[in-house]
């Protein structure tokens, strides 16, 4: 098993917790190729991508963008076989995420000064993990009923309440069950059951995951919705998904992509005040073009928002976090 004691690619807690990443070249320079169990897998600096047959997948370290926020308030140390990440908030909250040794997330959860504890995510409810790349649902297309600019909105034509309605609505047809966050994560049928705000007023160079001041001030409507819906639920949970064109490499395009949702994320928290544990993010690469090209394209460079909490947090009785082992 990859990333596992005894592994060439292994490293405790799934990722290091030193890397820092000045531009995407050095990512490139630093990624490592293993192979096993007829996979193929690459350890990059907070990333690691697995190829099953013609498919790439990826995983990111969850604690790299509270990291880079607060390096003072943040803490990472194992206790028995988990890591625990916690990052200080002021007025004495706390953001908690557990997750396993090779670095997925397992629990992500509030902690109040009174001792209250909210469960944001819950990625371990449904028994082990399994392998990222055994972790897709497939359902039928939801029968999607209202205009498609209501289902997908385009952020540069939409108002501040199409857009905090859309980052409020319920999914677009029912949902039986609830489901992890890597499940949501693998899984477009899953996303296709919630509506999405395209943050095209967002493109990005080609080969950057960076946000420009110019363009980050553009976040200012979609960063005002998400902290209106937060404040009135704070267990609200938001996936930013990051995309590229075709050009490149389908490996360099997954970790592009996956790295330009967390900038935008940064963002959001950094300028907004957005609260980071209520965003997560993910990558696809190459895999959904916006416009059908195989050539340049900066409206393929591009982001977009889901709200996923009804995804995460069908039924009752999900409101508390089990108590971390002493420390």
């Amino acid at each position: 098993m990859f990333s596992a004691p005894g592994q060439p690619g292994y490293v405790p807690g799934g990722f290091r917790q030193d890397d820092n990443v000045r531009s995407f070249d050095q990512v490139v320079r630093e990624r490592r190729e293993y192979n096993e169990d007829g996979r193929t897998y690459y350890r990059e600096p907070g990333r690691i991508i697995v190829r099953d047959r013609d498919s790439y997948l990826i995983r990111h370290d969850e604690n790299e963008r509270f990291r880079a926020l607060d390096p003072r308030g943040y803490r990472f140390v194992q206790q028995g076989a988990d890591f625990y990440s916690y990052l200080d908030r002021p007025g004495g909250q706390q953001v908690v995420t557990v997750t396993a040794d090779d670095g997925r997330m397992l629990r992500r959860y509030l902690r109040y000064r009174d001792g209250r504890e909210v469960m944001l995510i819950d990625n371990s409810y449904a028994g082990p993990i399994r392998p990222i790349y055994e972790d897709v649902v497939v359902l039928p297309p939801p029968d999607i009923r209202i205009p498609r600019d209501r289902y997908i909105v385009d952020y540069a034509q939409a108002d501040a309440g199409e857009v905090y309605e859309a980052l409020t609505a319920p999914p677009v047809v029912p949902v039986e069950r609830r489901y992890t966050l890597d499940q949501i994560r693998n899984s477009p049928d899953l996303r296709a059951r919630m509506r999405a705000v395209d943050i095209n007023a967002i493109t990005f160079d080609t080969g950057s995951f960076t946000v420009t001041p110019e363009q980050a001030a553009k976040l200012s409507v979609i960063a005002a919705a998400m902290n209106r819906a937060i404040q009135a639920n704070p267990r609200e949970v938001f996936l930013i998904e990051g995309f590229t064109d075709a050009v490149g490499s389908a490996i360099d395009n997954l970790s592009l992509s996956d790295r330009r949702a967390q900038s935008v994320a940064t963002v959001l928290t950094e300028q907004f005040r957005v609260p980071p544990e209520n965003l997560t993010t993910q990558g696809y690469g190459e895999q959904y073009l916006k416009v059908n090209t195989q050539g340049p394209s900066r409206e393929n460079r591009r982001v977009v928002v889901q709200r996923i909490t009804p995804l995460l947090q069908q039924g009752e009785g999900q409101g508390q976090a089990a108590p971390p082992p002493p420390r």
